[in-house]
Order: C-alpha cells, then structure tokens, then sequence
C-alpha cells in the first residue's frame, strides 16, 4: 500500500518542527520574524510577568496558535520540565528533519557530519556554527547518546542551529549503513588512523563520523566506517577539541 500524497505532506511538515524551550529562547524565536513558528505552548501555572505577556502579544500579532497546558501535559512537550521554565515552542524548519528523508530526496553529491556520543552542549553547538558556516549538506544526530538541542547548545551556536539542516535518527550506526548502501563514503575520525584527512579526494556522497569527546567513534559505528583518518598534529599534541575537528572538516575545500 504507498502512502498519499496528503499522508507524506503532512509527515514532512511535522518531521521538520523544531521544539525548543525556556522563556528567553522562546522569546527571541517569536521575535525573528524569519522564523516560522507553527505553535506556542504555555503552562497554565505560569505567573503572567512581562515575559510571558510579551510572548502572548508577539504570537498574537503573528496569529500564532497558543496552547494552554497543565505542568505535566507541557513536560511532555518539552521533554525537558527541570528547564523549560513553562514555555515550548513549535519551529517549523523546512530544514530540518530526518536522516531517512534526506536518504531518499537526495541522490547527488554531500557532505554530512555525523555525530556519535557528543554529550556537551557548547560543543554541540559550536559544531552546528562550524557546519553552517562552512556549507555543510547537514549533521546527522541520534536521538539517544547525544547532547539534545537545549538553550544551551541555541547560544552556542549563535542562532545558526535555524539555519542548519538537522538529520534526526534514531540510531546512528544502523542509518550509517544505510547511507553507504547508497553510495556514501563513511570516514571516522581517530587519532590512530593511518590515512591524513588530506588525502581524501571524494567527489560523491561523504559523511564525516565525529566521536565522544573522550572515548572517539565507538565500536559499532567504527564498523561502519568506510575507513579512519587523521588530523596530523604537531608538538606532540594528541588530539582536538571536538568542535575545533568539525570547522577544519567544514573548511577543507575553502582554505
């Protein structure tokens, strides 16, 4: 049975919402007017201050809808309700999405970013500005085992998060192998690798494995590693930050 053209238009449209919390986040998001906001979500519990009847009056004047919940309903929103401080907010990005979609609507030549284990937020963040800034196609970040997008990792990366295109998935190393058995060269970065990043000439399909900050690519994603390569190094320097590793990938052509 193929899905409906309505069916897949609406699963597009709500693989690419963005959610994001905090009352200053929220607050700078519905103040971007060239950021589509699809939904405004309030706690019930919230004291109305300044902030949140400044929220209230941009998301009127943009004739966003806002929903009213109770603190638990919300928590469930922001799957974060230590920090979401009452307020969520639906982002419609044409650009972000899932790893199985832009599988399958892109064919031709990119580069992607893939993250595996990155569990700090600035470092998150810092990666995404690197990306952005450098034209990579996107960043592939599981779901689990990884920073999450926070306020944290929104300031890290300098509002550039809403320019970048976010692949979710689940898992990444079953979707690496999904990748490769479409063509794509899959390269982890290690220390120990005996092959530079210089001395890749790829001109198809390219995704650059990003590991732990401490542990580097784990063992199932290494296997799905077309091959490792390095970074040479001088001084007897072992190795980069992680974030410092993503902008010297994202500017390899441009320098």
């Amino acid at each position: 049975m193929t899905d409906s053209p309505e069916y897949l238009q609406r699963r597009a449209f709500y693989d690419s919402l963005l959610t994001i919390y905090g009352r200053k986040p929220v607050l700078e998001a519905l103040e971007d007017l060239s950021l589509p906001v699809h939904k405004l979500h309030l706690a019930t519990s919230n004291r109305r201050d300044q902030l949140i009847a400044r929220m209230e009056q941009l998301a009127t004047e943009r004739q966003i809808e806002i929903a009213h919940w109770d603190r638990k309903g919300l928590s469930r929103i922001s799957k974060n309700a230590r920090q979401d401080q009452g307020v969520a907010l639906d982002l419609a990005l044409p650009h972000y999405g899932t790893a199985e979609r832009f599988l399958k609507e892109n064919t031709k030549d990119y580069e992607l970013l893939a993250l595996d284990g990155i569990t700090n937020p600035q470092n998150l963040g810092m990666i995404i500005r690197s990306a952005c800034a450098g034209g990579i196609d996107g960043i592939l970040l599981p779901r689990k085992g990884c920073a999450q997008i926070d306020p944290l990792v929104i300031k890290a990366s300098t509002g550039t998060l809403f320019k970048t295109r976010i692949l979710r998935c689940e898992a990444l190393a079953p979707t690496l192998e999904q990748f490769r058995s479409a063509g794509a060269e899959v390269y982890g970065l290690s220390s120990h690798a005996e092959r530079q990043l210089s001395d890749i000439q790829s001109h198809g399909p390219s995704i650059f494995v990003l590991g732990n900050e401490t542990r580097g690519v784990s063992e199932d994603v290494a296997r799905q590693c077309s091959r490792l390569v390095r970074i040479p190094m001088q001084n007897q320097v072992e190795s980069l930050n992680v974030a410092v590793t993503a902008a010297l990938i994202s500017f390899r052509h441009q320098l």
